[in-house]
C-alpha cells in the first residue's frame, strides 16, 4: 500500500510539473451529417430585371416565408410579401414559398408551395399568383393534385403548366383552364422529359413560351418502347413497386417530337426534327428571339454529331444552319447558344479547335470569329453584355485547380480575368450585367458571398462566413496541400494531401485515397470541399492521411486528356488510381502497407475496379452506389463514352468490376440504397452474387428505399459512422 502511495505522489508532481498542453476540439460524424454546426450560410439570391435590387426570402419562427426586395448597392430592404398574407381562397393557413418568379412587369407573383421531389431534377408544387395589386392569392387551378413546371406568359396574362403529362394554361383573369395536349399518360409525356433526358442531358421542364405569348413549343415523348424497372419497396407488408422507364445501354429510347402549339385555337403543329431512319436526341430547344422560329440542337445516338436546327413554327419547316462533330463525344452541357442581336448572331462553346473555345456565329451558321484561343479549356459561360459587346465566362486559362471569371469582346479583343487567378468562383450576372454575385472559396476555406460590379470591384459582401472560419480554425485542421503525381509516359496527375493535425513525417500513416474520376469531373480544386472535406479531415485527426488524385480522363486539361478513355471507361482511370497509390506509397511517411481506396458512384465504379484490379496494392476498399458493369447504366450518359455493348463488347467486358471480382484482396465494403433510380442496387446485387461464387468475404450493407445521395441526416449519420469504424477496423 505504501508503495503504491508513493507512486501516486510521483505521479501527481510529475502532472503539476507538466505545462498544460490545450485540447483541440475533434470532429465527430454526428456534427458533421447530424447539425448545422459546419453549414455555410449562403444568401439565395433572384436578381429583379431593374439590375437595382435583387429579392430574398426570409423565413420566421413560425415557417412562414416573407419576401423582401433589397437594394443592390445600399442593402436597404422593402417588404414585398408578407408570409401571413399568403393564404389561399377558402383556407385558414398561410403556404409558405419554395420557389418564385416574377411576371415580366413585376405585377405578378408566381408561388410554388409544397414542393416534392420526384427524380434527380424535377419536383411538382401547388402553384399560386399573388397579385401585388389587389394583394390576393389565386391557384392557377382548380383540379385536385399538385402541377409541374408552372410559367407565367411573357404578357403575364396566363400560366401553363403540366399535370398527368399534359400542358394546360389558364387564364387569370377568368380563372379558365384549358389542355392544350390530351394524350399523355404513361406511355406519353407531353411537355416534360422522360426520365433518361432528366438525368443526363439536364432536362425536366419540356415547354418554352414564344416569345409574344402567342404559342408554346414542347417535348413529346413516346417511352412505350422503354421497359419498366423495378424499385422495390420492401417496408411494407407486401412489397410495393416503383416503376422507372429506364433505357439500359444498347436497348430502345423513346421517340421523341417536337411540337409548336397555338394557345388560342390548340391546333399543334409538328417540327420537322431531321432524318428519322437513324436514332437521335433533341437535347435543347427554345424560340430563337422570334415567336416564328424555333432553334433546336439534335445529337446522332452517338452523340459525336451535333446539327443546329431553325424551324418555322408556322409551318414546322427546319433546316440545319450548323453542325458540330468530334471523333469522340460532344459535352452538350459545356453551354447552350447565346443569341444576340436580336437572333442575328449566336456565341457557342465547341471543341473543334481541340480544346473548349467560344465562337461567333451568324443566324445562317456562317463562322465570324473564334473568341478564345489557347491550349486551355472555356468550361462554362455566364451570357453576353451586347452594350458592351462582351462576353463572360469561365475556364481553365490559369490552370485547372482554379475557376476564375473572364472577359473577352465579341471583337475577340480584350481577353482578361476579372477575378484572383487563384480559388473558385461561381458567379450568378444580374439581367443587365452591371452586378454579379460572387461566391468564392478555396481548399479548406468556406465560401464568401460578394456583389460586385462587372468590372470586378466589390459593393458588398452578403456573407463572409467568418464565424464558421473561426469555428474550423479552432480545429487546427490542416489544409489540403496540392501535389503533382508522376505516372507511366512521363504524365503528371493533380493530386491533394490532407495530413494529421500533428503530422510527423518521421512517421509511417495509413493513407486513404478519395476517387470520382469520371468524364470531365474533378476532385482536385482549389474551392471548398463541404462535409466531406470535413470528413476527410475528421480521418486525419484519427491519422489517416488523406489524398485525391485526378486520374487522365478527368476535366479542365484539355481534349486528349479528358477524352483518352473513350471506348474505355475504366482502363486508363483505374490503371492512374494504382499507380498513384504506389507512387504515395513509396513516399517516407505512407505505410504502402496500409493504402485504401474510397468513391461514390463513379467513384464507387473506381474503387472496385482498381481495387480488384490491383489486387495486393490496397488494403480496403469502400464502394458507395458503384456502377458494376456498364451494360445495367443508361443509353445516353453509357454511350456517350462506349458506344452499345452490341457495339463495343471488349470495352464493356474490360471496364467492368464484375469481370474481376474474383481477384478480390483485402477489406471490401459495398453500400447501396435500394431506392437508388440512378444506378440501381442491381449493380450491387450482381457482384454480391460474383463475390460469393469466387467465395470472397466482403460486408455489404443496403439502406432500404434510400436514393442515389442515401440523404438525409439520420442516413448520413449512421453512413459515415460505418464508413469511419470500416477504415479503424480494417485499414
Amino acid at each position: 500500500m505504501l508503495a503504491r502511495l508513493r507512486l501516486l505522489a510521483v505521479a501527481a508532481a510529475v502532472a503539476l510539473a507538466t505545462p498544460v498542453i490545450a485540447q483541440i476540439p475533434e470532429l465527430a460524424v454526428e456534427r458533421i451529417y447530424g447539425s448545422e454546426d459546419f453549414s455555410p450560410q449562403q444568401v439565395r439570391v433572384n436578381w429583379m430585371a431593374d439590375g437595382r435590387h435583387y429579392t430574398v426570402i426570409e423565413r420566421d419562427q413560425h415557417g412562414r416565408t416573407d419576401l423582401y426586395k433589397e437594394d443592390i448597392l445600399s442593402g436597404e430592404r422593402e417588404l414585398l410579401v408578407r408570409g401571413t398574407d399568403l393564404v389561399p381562397p377558402g383556407e385558414g393557413e398561410p403556404i409558405t414559398i419554395d420557389s418564385y418568379s416574377f411576371s415580366v412587369d413585376a405585377s405578378k407573383l408566381l408561388i410554388a408551395t409544397r414542393e416534392e421531389r420526384i427524380w434527380r431534377r424535377s419536383r411538382s408544387a401547388f402553384f399560386y399568383v399573388w397579385e401585388f395589386g389587389s394583394r390576393t392569392l389565386t391557384p392557377i387551378s382548380t383540379q385536385p393534385g399538385p402541377q409541374r413546371y408552372a410559367k407565367l406568359s411573357p404578357d403575364g396574362s396566363r400560366v401553363a403548366f403540366v399535370r398527368g403529362n399534359n400542358i394546360y394554361v389558364t387564364d387569370l383573369a377568368t380563372g379558365r383552364e384549358k389542355a392544350l395536349t390530351e394524350d399523355g399518360g404513361e406511355d406519353i409525356i407531353n411537355g416534360a422529359t422522360d426520365w433518361v433526358y432528366e438525368e443526363e442531358l439536364s432536362l425536366a421542364d419540356g415547354f418554352r413560351w414564344s416569345p409574344n405569348g402567342e404559342r408554346i413549343a414542347f417535348w413529346r415523348f413516346d417511352q412505350s418502347p422503354i421497359p419498366a424497372f423495378y424499385l422495390i419497396n420492401e417496408l411494407t407488408l407486401y412489397p410495393e413497386l416503383t416503376p422507372v422507364r429506364y433505357p439500359k445501354a444498347g436497348t430502345d429510347n423513346s421517340e421523341v417530337q417536337l411540337g409548336v402549339v397555338d394557345v388560342a385555337s390548340g391546333e399543334t403543329r409538328w417540327i420537322d426534327v431531321g432524318p428519322t431512319d437513324e436514332e437521335f436526341y433533341i437535347a435543347r430547344m427554345d424560340f430563337a428571339d422570334s415567336s416564328d422560329e424555333i432553334w433546336f440542337r439534335r445529337l446522332n445516338r452517338h452523340q459525336n454529331r451535333m446539327d443546329l436546327y431553325l424551324a418555322d413554327a408556322r409551318t414546322g419547316r427546319s433546316e440545319i444552319i450548323m453542325t458540330d462533330s468530334d471523333d469522340a463525344w460532344i459535352d452538350i452541357d459545356a453551354g447552350d447558344l447565346i443569341w444576340i442581336e436580336d437572333g442575328e448572331k449566336f456565341v457557342y462553346l465547341s471543341e473543334r479547335a481541340g480544346n473548349g473555345q467560344l465562337f461567333l456565329f451568324e443566324r445562317d451558321g456562317t463562322l465570324v470569329r473564334e473568341l478564345t484561343t489557347g491550349e486551355w479549356d472555356v468550361l462554362g459561360t455566364y451570357g453576353v453584355d451586347e452594350r458592351r459587346d462582351v462576353v463572360f465566362f469561365t475556364g481553365a486559362a490559369d490552370g485547372p485547380l482554379s475557376r476564375p471569371l473572364y472577359v473577352v469582346g465579341l471583337d475577340g479583343e480584350g481577353f482578361m480575368r476579372l477575378s484572383g487567378a487563384r480559388g473558385t468562383h461561381r458567379v450568378a450576372f444580374d439581367p443587365t450585367f452591371t452586378y454579379y454575385l460572387d461566391t468564392y472559396s478555396e481548399a479548406g476555406v468556406p465560401p464568401v458571398q460578394t456583389i460586385r460590379r462587372a468590372n470586378g470591384q466589390p459593393v458588398r459582401t452578403l456573407a463572409d462566413n467568418a464565424e464558421l472560419k473561426q469555428n474550423l480554425d479552432a480545429l487546427g485542421l490542416a489544409r489540403p496541400e496540392f501535389m503533382k503525381v508522376p505516372v507511366e509516359g512521363g504524365a503528371e496527375l493533380n493530386a491533394w494531401m490532407i495530413k494529421p493535425p500533428d503530422f510527423d513525417p518521421s512517421k509511417r500513416y495509413p493513407l486513404l485515397m478519395y476517387v470520382y474520376g469520371g468524364p470531365g469531373s474533378q476532385t482536385v480544386t482549389d474551392s471548398w470541399g463541404g462535409d466531406r472535406y470535413l470528413w476527410h479531415q475528421l480521418l486525419a485527426q484519427k491519422g489517416y492521411l488523406v489524398a485525391s488524385v485526378d486520374n487522365r480522363g478527368t476535366g479542365a486539361r484539355g481534349v486528349a486528356f479528358r477524352k483518352i478513355t473513350y471506348l474505355n471507361l475504366g482502363k486508363y482511370e483505374s490503371a492512374d488510381q494504382i499507380a498513384a497509390a504506389r507512387y504515395l506509397g513509396g513516399l517516407p511517411y505512407v505505410d504502402a502497407g496500409r493504402i485504401g481506396i474510397w468513391g461514390w458512384s463513379y467513384g464507387g465504379y473506381m474503387s472496385s475496379l482498381s481495387m480488384f484490379k490491383g489486387a495486393g496494392v490496397f488494403k480496403a476498399a469502400i464502394a458507395v452506389a458503384p456502377v458494376t458493369d456498364w451494360r445495367l447504366y443508361d443509353t445516353i450518359y453509357t454511350e456517350r463514352y462506349m458506344r452499345t455493348p452490341q457495339e463495343n463488347p471488349d470495352g464493356y467486358a474490360q471496364g467492368a468490376p464484375q469481370t474481376y471480382a474474383d481477384r478480390l484482396q483485402g477489406n471490401f465494403l459495398l453500400v447501396h440504397g435500394t431506392g437508388d433510380d440512378n444506378v440501381h442496387p442491381q449493380n450491387s446485387y450482381q457482384l454480391v452474387q460474383l463475390l460469393e461464387d469466387a467465395n470472397k468475404q466482403f460486408e455489404f450493407r443496403i439502406y432500404p428505399n434510400k436514393t442515389h445521395g442515401i440523404s438525409g441526416p439520420v442516413a448520413r449519420v449512421n453512413l459515415f459512422t460505418l464508413l469511419t469504424q470500416f477504415l479503424e477496423e480494417g485499414l
